[in-house]
């Protein structure tokens, strides 16, 4: 894809004064009109279904504004959750658009894999469904881009909130906890510099040190049951990773705790402890 000279300077801009779509242009009739109504925004982009897999979005980074232009054209800015985009995008009626793909900025990113999976979907001839302050893409294949207009929840605060470990990551390769083990393993960060929680089977506890966005975990006490199967697969993934200090990045509800080497854990906020 080429990327335009000045680019992530004018994304950059682009990205921070994108503002509600207006319906200017020069008109072009019912056709022109009716379909661009329905995408007022900007959006938020919810999730991705790819191939029957959800990937939820990295919180509010992910976004899409679609401008009118001429007729039935207009033109789609946004960021897949890292990098920004440009787009170009013809409402070929009231239900389907065609898109195609413009300028992209090229900076490293964590979530690699979302950033791939929407690049790849956000282009060709998509299906449009609205309803109230969603929209939803649907390319031929069946794969879908979820959009909501309603404001993303703040960041959940790393300390006093239960996590539950939803995907172990290595290297790039990035994986749900095994069939039956979800909602086991989680933890929590407490306030008097303790975490404790469940590896997947054991139930563990130890010290933890917050030191900016580096957590430092010490060794862990656990009970000591026999892990087999998922549950063990997970525990000694979780055990290997507490053993390093890790840097924690928290957008949403979605925690991600990354070693040094790259191997990772990402979780999920499941509620404040009292």
């Amino acid at each position: 894809m080429r990327t335009l000279p000045l680019l992530p300077a004018a994304l950059v801009a682009v990205l921070a004064l994108s503002a509600t779509a207006t319906a200017c242009g020069d008109g072009g009739g019912t056709q022109g009109t009716q379909p661009f109504h329905g995408f007022t925004g900007p959006w938020r982009v919810e999730s991705l279904t790819v191939d029957g897999k959800k990937l939820s979005a990295p919180a509010s980074a992910a976004r899409l504004n679609v401008e009118r232009g001429k007729g039935n054209a207009a033109e789609a800015t946004g960021s897949y959750g890292c990098n920004g985009f440009t787009s170009a995008v013809v409402f070929d009626s009231a239900s389907t658009m065609t898109v195609t793909p413009g300028a992209t900025t090229e900076m490293a990113c964590d979530d690699l894999p979302f950033e791939t999976a929407y690049r790849s979907l956000f282009r060709g001839t998509l299906t449009v469904e609205r309803s109230g302050e969603t929209i939803t893409l649907k390319a031929p294949d069946g794969n879908v881009i979820a959009l909501s207009s309603t404001p993303p929840a703040p960041d959940a605060p790393l300390v006093a909130t239960r996590w539950t470990v939803d995907s172990l990551i290595k290297g790039e390769t990035v994986s749900p906890v095994p069939a039956g083990t979800e909602g086991r393993a989680g933890f929590t960060v407490a306030a008097d510099g303790s975490v404790s929680g469940n590896l997947g089977c054991n139930r563990f506890n130890a010290s933890a040190a917050v030191e900016g966005n580096r957590l430092i975990v010490g060794p862990l006490t656990t009970t000591r049951m026999a892990c087999e199967g998922g549950p063990g697969e997970v525990e000694r993934a979780l055990t290997d990773l507490f053993a390093s200090p890790l840097t924690w990045k928290v957008r949403g509800d979605g925690l991600t705790l990354t070693a040094s080497d790259g191997r990772a854990a990402t979780a999920k906020a499941a509620s404040a402890v009292e």
